[in-house]
């Protein structure tokens, strides 16, 4: 008691601290405990999640970063896990769970070489040579893919969707990889992708199936006069950045009317710059507009009057949108509007999607933005839809940029942990049980596969061992559909090699970091973390976690 007295002296009172194995400990359950809290996401027959936050929004969905993004999740080290989805999920834009996964297990079995007295220092050497091999095993045993492989981008892009979006993922893979392979350009012998040009738009009503790719951006605004054309072929757009209205002073400004004739001399006057603007617009060659700012109602008929289609309040990232599809300019001044500033597009058109106006710029010339409408029976449902093409979208992409693919349903992991335990052998020493400890932690994915089909998860991990010590066994991995053990490359589960070797590094970097940590204060009036020798039987009832 006088040591525990001693060692707080320099703190406030009230704040606490624990230090060596016990917060070790702590520190390991609450990783477990966010891993478990993801865990049966896992895999095309992964459970889904329901998450209602304090306003009573419910979100469903088997999206690992979307899960523990909406947790309320207090404690520092479950925060760190937390960041683990978060940068998977920003890097490669799948294998959020997976990653998660991977951190607790290595979590857990860094535990039990901690019981058998193997110090914190001698694991994270271990974890982190295990590391290091395993990304070069992965490389390995990775695959080539090429841009022009459309079949195989496809097979990629559905790999990531099932589960999530299954029934429609086939038709919603093939839309995903037009979309990436549209907005896709060449830098030198590099494909760049920038993922932003991808733009969602999403419309609860109808189904999945009614998702659809737009070569060109669907704006969620409708024309603002009624007279104006309702569609157009051949669209000449120009896009503003400045308002359709009568400028008003900066400064204050006092105008002082004495006569009628003053009065409809100043409204004439406010008639005519609104007519100039207009004029300006038709002198351009433009049929279609769209501005970020305001459109005057007098502006609106004069635009009518001369059937060009107008659309206001556009948002910026609309705006950039339109520029990259349309190959239109963004103009700040409409004295600079000229036809070098006009983009075009085949066909712009006003349409009614559940009741709502949107307008679509459609068929244009090699557009280096996209929309895709997602649809769906109801908001949750489009929701979902929408985190599985981004996940899909950032697969694809990931696969295009690093030009290497996996066999995935466990099979990588499988082979990767095998090579891994020949490599252990020819270390030696107690690094060697780290690297063992590695090795047998990424089995946590073929085997949570196995558990969430209903197969035997010892029976299949055994008959993947026995298959993968034979040389054809690479690509033999857990077929969820058919609830057996059989060789995935000829099923067609593909995955990105990047997916998997950001996934070994966002887990490995966290339990290293988490494994240096072995004195926790906590300041005064802090949450406490879960006591010593707290059940691991889940996430409810765990103080300072939720």
């Amino acid at each position: 008691m006088a040591e525990q007295q001693q060692d707080n002296a320099f703190m406030n009172e009230g704040a606490r601290r624990t230090k060596g194995r016990d917060a070790q400990r702590i520190n390991i359950l609450i990783a477990r405990a966010v891993a478990q809290a993801v865990k049966s996401t896992l895999g095309p027959k992964g459970m889904d999640k329901m998450i209602v936050d304090d306003m009573g929004d419910t979100i469903v969905s088997n999206d690992g970063a979307t899960i523990l993004g909406e947790m309320a999740i207090e404690h520092p080290v479950g925060k760190m896990m937390v960041e683990v989805a978060k940068t998977q999920d920003e890097e490669v834009g799948d294998g959020t769970t997976t990653a998660v996964v991977l951190a607790g297990t290595l979590m857990e079995k860094a535990e039990k070489l901690l019981d058998d007295s193997i110090h914190a220092s001698l694991i994270i050497n271990g974890y982190r040579t295990a590391a290091q091999k395993a990304k070069q095993f992965y490389e390995d045993t990775a695959d080539d893919v090429s841009f022009e492989d459309k079949e195989t981008l496809v097979t990629i892009a559905y790999t990531s969707m099932t589960g999530k979006a299954a029934e429609s993922a086939e038709e919603l893979a093939e839309i995903v990889v037009d979309a990436v392979v549209n907005v896709a350009d060449k830098d030198n012998s590099k494909i760049v992708i920038d993922q932003d040009n991808i733009k969602l738009e999403k419309k609860s009503g109808g189904s999945l199936k009614d998702t659809q790719l737009i070569s060109g951006i669907v704006i969620d605004k409708e024309i603002v006069h009624t007279q104006m054309p309702r569609k157009t072929k051949d669209a000449k757009i120009a896009l503003l950045d400045l308002a359709l209205e009568v400028r008003e002073p900066e400064n204050d400004t006092k105008i002082q009317i004495s006569t009628p004739d003053e009065l409809q001399a100043f409204i004439d006057q406010e008639e005519a710059q609104l007519k100039s603007m207009v004029e300006k617009i038709k002198e351009s060659g433009a049929n279609v507009v769209f501005t970020q700012k305001g459109i005057d109602d007098l502006a609106q008929h004069y635009l009518a009057k001369d059937k060009i289609i107008a659309v206001r309040r556009v948002k910026k990232s609309d705006m950039d949108a339109l520029a990259r599809a349309t190959g239109a300019s963004i103009v700040t001044s409409i004295k600079e509007l000229s036809k070098a500033d006009i983009g075009t597009a085949g066909n712009v058109n006003e349409r009614k999607v559940s009741g709502d106006a949107m307008v679509f710029v459609e068929e244009c010339k090699n557009p280096k933005s996209v929309s895709i409408l997602v649809r769906g029976g109801t908001e949750h449902i489009v929701d979902e839809a929408e985190r599985a093409l981004v996940d899909s979208i950032g697969a694809v992409s990931s696969a295009i940029k690093v030009g290497k693919v996996l066999v995935g349903a466990g099979s990588c992991e499988m082979e990767v942990s095998m090579r891994l335990r020949d490599y252990a052998k020819t270390v030696g020493g107690r690094e060697q049980l780290a690297i063992e400890a590695f090795a047998e932690a990424l089995e946590i994915i073929p085997r949570t596969l196995a558990e969430t089909a209903g197969m035997d998860p010892i029976d299949s991990l055994v008959t993947l061992r026995s298959k993968h010590s034979a040389k054809d066994g690479k690509y033999v991995g857990v077929n969820v559909y058919a609830g057996k053990i059989s060789d995935m490359k000829n099923e067609r589960v593909i995955e990105p090699l990047s997916v998997k070797t950001q996934a070994i590094d966002s887990a490995s970097e966290v339990a290293e970091m988490i494994l240096r940590i072995d004195d926790i204060i906590l300041g005064s009036g802090k949450p406490a973390g879960p006591a010593p020798g707290m059940d691991m039987g889940g996430m409810g009832g765990m103080p300072g976690m939720m």
